[in-house]
């Protein structure tokens, strides 16, 4: 039996996370992480991860940035591999992240869709192809409650497109006190905050007198809560130190 622990649990991700848990055979939530310890489900939930004495063999992490100090903190004290969906870390948060995976094995994506890890791929090849002859725009939406903008996944796709593409992109979040045209070299990123949108985004490459658009429309949370689970259980008794992602649970299944 898989022995999950689930971080964010009494979110809105974490009760999708926990109902999909709780559907599949072989695996159990067996602890809850939240800074509201109001319990729903029938595994206990703390504030503090190191106040649950269990067992877990893999952590999900669907909360909140400013957790993931105390989260890399109990996975290095009890040696367990980590996925992080959470989004929003600031360079110091990244920087820890990274330096915790010389020792324990982590999972972290931007987004934990199929989907837009298979769009990531097709921006790549599209970027090889219309090179510096286009320019490439981003505009992500999502629901009025979420915290940071640009979305990670936002972030995940323009570095996709960087990747491939024959210069050093110059991410553009802002221009309403520019004054001037468009850099040649920049990546555009929009934010817009409404209602109940799960997340839509769309990458253009604008050309003269043609735009080519890739898009990825969310229509539940369920897409997201089902990466999280394939992925904890790919990490789930590895050992190796280091970072993984969806693509390695893609090749995994192949």
């Amino acid at each position: 039996m898989l022995k999950i622990a689930l971080s964010g649990c009494n979110g809105r991700m974490g009760r999708v996370i926990a109902d999909i848990v709780h559907s599949r055979d072989g695996m159990e939530i067996v602890a809850g992480f939240d800074i509201n310890t109001v319990k729903f489900a029938d595994f206990p939930v703390f504030a503090d991860p190191m106040e649950f004495q269990g067992v877990c063999d893999v952590i999900i992490d669907f909360s909140n940035a400013s957790s993931t100090e105390q989260l890399l903190a109990y996975c290095e004290k009890h040696a367990t591999p980590i996925v992080i969906c959470t989004t929003g870390h600031s360079e110091e948060q990244l920087a820890r992240i990274r330096n915790a995976s010389a020792k324990l094995p982590i999972f972290r994506s931007g987004n934990m869709s199929l989907g837009i890890n298979l769009m990531c791929d097709l921006l790549r090849r599209s970027a090889s192809v219309l090179g510096d002859r286009y320019d490439v725009e981003i505009i992500e939406k999502h629901h009025n409650q979420k915290l940071d903008a640009p979305s990670g996944t936002a972030l995940m796709l323009a570095d996709a497109v960087a990747d491939a593409l024959p210069y050093e992109a110059e991410y553009t979040y802002d221009r309403h006190e520019r004054r001037e045209k468009r850099r040649a070299h920049e990546i555009g990123i929009s934010a817009i905050r409404g209602g109940t949108i799960v997340g839509e985004h769309t990458v253009m490459f604008c050309g003269r007198d043609e735009i080519i658009e890739i898009k990825h429309t969310a229509l539940s949370r369920e897409v997201f809560a089902v990466g999280a689970v394939d992925a904890a259980a790919f990490m789930a008794g590895r050992t190796q130190p280091g970072i993984y992602d969806m693509s390695d649970v893609i090749a995994s299944a192949k």
